[in-house]
């Protein structure tokens, strides 16, 4: 990523102006329920931080409004491009992505840095089960039960548990998905992200699911024209040490894979009691049947050389191969 231009050379001019205090910014989101939600608490925290007024802009994106595969449209950048647009042309100062709908086989547009990594929440994947059902856990499930999902990885990992399932796309904001699951019509269960309902504040019984999580699950990125500087340098006093670290292993791991949008690619970076870095890496392929699997260890300011190794070590395993034999 290089560095942008001076705004004065460029023509971006930011309303903001920021010497320790006062101003306002304009905080760009897409405009689904949870990603509302997620830039409020966002915007309440750096106006509990700083003394700064922060106004949220909602941004429907082409990925909000296609209502069949993501794919089609490109990948998660579909979530993105609106919202970058805006960012790069003065509309707004900063904007909140989920760090997961962040494409790993796609450059960031030239000039923006993601100046804030929000701490991390819950990683884990829940499965949850219609209201009324009996079952109640994926062992209750018959042979041929429906399962709503729409990550590709989500998908891989419960065919290696439960190859006997039909595993279906599900897209749509939290509520239309539980939506369609309570009517008992479709789904025998579907599977979300725990923080998607933590955020929202939805308290529903379900099965945390031992699979390994998407590559920055639980972290929300906070994104600034590199120029600003004074925005750029109160953005940063809501990144925390820890989830950088984590996210720069696992984000080094995804780009040196080279996955597209219908790769079934895990990852989660933590650090270990001893003080360690740790990074595992999983590569299906879509029905889960075969895979390649790495984990090592580092220093924790050896992010980026962790995820280096890990993705090596996984090529070298066969996963060019896994990931060149879906189609994109």
């Amino acid at each position: 990523m290089t560095d942008l231009v001076p705004a004065s050379e460029s023509g971006v001019q930011s309303a903001f102006s920021w010497s320790g205090g006062g101003g306002m910014l304009r905080l760009g989101t897409r405009t689904s329920p949870l990603a509302m939600m997620q830039a409020r608490a966002v915007a309440a925290r750096l106006e509990e931080l700083a003394n700064v007024s922060v106004e949220i802009t909602g941004i429907q994106t082409a990925g909000d409004r296609h209502r069949g595969h993501l794919g089609e449209l490109g990948g998660k950048g579909a979530f993105m491009r609106e919202i970058d647009r805006a960012l790069l042309t003065g509309r707004v100062d900063l904007a909140v992505h989920c760090l997961k709908d962040v494409p790993g086989d796609v450059p960031r547009p030239e000039g923006l840095v993601f100046a804030a990594y929000i701490e991390r929440d819950d990683t884990s994947d829940v499965m949850l089960f219609p209201m009324a059902a009996k079952a109640q856990r994926l062992e209750d499930l018959k042979p041929g039960a429906l399962v709503g999902t729409s990550a590709v990885r989500r998908r891989a990992q419960l065919w290696q548990i439960r190859s006997d399932l039909r595993v279906e796309y599900l897209r749509g904001n939290v509520n239309s998905r539980l939506g369609r699951l309570d009517s008992g019509e479709e789904f025998d269960a579907i599977v979300l992200a725990t923080a998607s309902l933590t955020r929202l504040g939805i308290d529903r019984t379900g099965e945390v699911l031992d699979i390994l999580p998407a590559v920055g699950s639980g972290v929300l990125a906070v994104d600034c024209r590199q120029a600003d500087h004074d925005i750029v340098e109160l953005v940063r006093l809501l990144d925390h040490t820890e989830t950088r670290r984590c996210v720069s292993a696992e984000r080094t791991m995804l780009h040196g894979l080279r996955g597209h949008c219908n790769s079934p690619i895990a990852g989660h970076a933590r650090l270990e009691r001893d003080g360690q870095l740790s990074l595992r890496g999983m590569v299906f392929t879509r029905d889960g049947s075969r895979f390649v699997h790495a984990q090592e260890w580092s220093q924790p300011d050896k992010g980026a050389d962790l995820g280096a190794y890990v993705a090596g070590d996984l090529l070298r395993k066969g996963a060019r191969d896994l990931i060149d034999g879906i189609p994109h």
